[in-house]
């Protein structure tokens, strides 16, 4: 039965081809168009030539007394993510206000155009930016607070912090540390709430990337937007700016006082949970709502350093 089947002629399986020549075309036939290729080219030269212009722009206003460093700065940031095809939808609570440390879940480079777009508030970034060529002259002309990790320099670096947030500034930090792969939101380091004091209210926020393609991002998209460890942020760049349609919502928790908490570590557990639950929320494409804090009633146990 099998030996009347079998094609004359031919012995083992088929194999096929493509129809078109794949060293001519390309992936034009593949997964993502050649359109996709001018798109990206387009976006990342329009966002470096904008770069280019708000430069001297920044450079002139730093030096400049009043608030239009800050206002310029998140324009700036504005400009890149409309250029970048990245639509923003924020929920929830106004801003604060001046002398706020918002916290916020980290899970791209993406993040500093979402969050510096949408408030108006320096950053607070590891000391290693500083360095970077391009990236880390944007840093310091949008007046970014470096921060190493060596002790002798934590009290130094924490002054600086204290005496931002009493000139009228407003932070934004980073609790965790470091990027995540989107999937979770890492634990909240209490020691980056030693600033906490001199703030006028604490915002958590949390971070989610929604929308790829105009539909609900899943699991598998997360790995578009995130970036962590290794990876090179040039090719993650250009990966990102292939794809039509990205969204991301910003969800503002309800601001506090920090005098509301006994201690920070208090405070560090209940941020942690906000901005946790509300990230959650937003990955599973569900209507997310401000929440408020409170104090757990026990602080949460971390797993032993080994």
């Amino acid at each position: 039965m099998t030996e009347a089947l079998r094609p004359k002629g031919r012995s083992g399986a088929l194999r096929f081809r493509a129809a078109l020549p794949v060293a001519l075309f390309g992936d034009v036939m593949g997964d993502r168009p050649l359109g996709g290729r001018f798109r990206a080219v387009r976006r990342l030269l329009s966002a470096m030539l904008w770069t280019l212009v708000a430069l001297p722009i920044q450079a002139v206003l730093v030096q400049l007394p009043g608030r239009g460093k800050v206002r310029f700065a998140r324009f700036y940031w504005r400009g890149v993510r409309w250029l970048f095809g990245l639509r923003v939808e924020v929920t929830g609570a106004a801003p604060a206000g001046p002398r706020t440390l918002f916290l916020s879940n980290h899970s791209s480079w993406l993040d500093i155009l979402v969050l510096g777009g949408t408030l108006e508030a320096c950053f607070v970034s590891k000391a290693e930016v500083g360095k970077w060529p391009v990236v880390g002259t944007v840093a310091r002309l949008g007046r970014t607070v470096f921060v190493s990790r060596a002790r002798g320099r934590t009290g130094t670096e924490a002054h600086e912090m204290s005496d931002r947030l009493a000139a009228g500034d407003s932070l934004i930090l980073f609790p965790e540390g470091t990027s995540s792969d989107g999937t979770r939101v890492l634990p909240f380091r209490s020691s980056f709430l030693a600033v906490a004091e001199a703030a006028e209210h604490i915002q958590p926020v949390s971070v989610g990337y929604d929308r790829l393609g105009n539909l609900p991002a899943g699991r598998r998209d997360r790995s578009v937007f995130a970036w962590y460890g290794d990876m090179d942020v040039g090719r993650h760049a250009w990966r990102l700016a292939r794809r039509p349609g990205a969204r991301v919502t910003v969800l503002l928790h309800e601001p506090v006082a920090p005098g509301d908490f006994p201690n920070r570590k208090v405070l560090t557990a209940a941020a942690e949970a906000a901005v946790a639950e509300g990230a959650a929320t937003l990955r599973q494409n569900r209507p997310a709502q401000p929440l408020t804090l409170h104090a757990p009633a026990t602080l949460p146990r971390r797993p032993a350093r080994s």
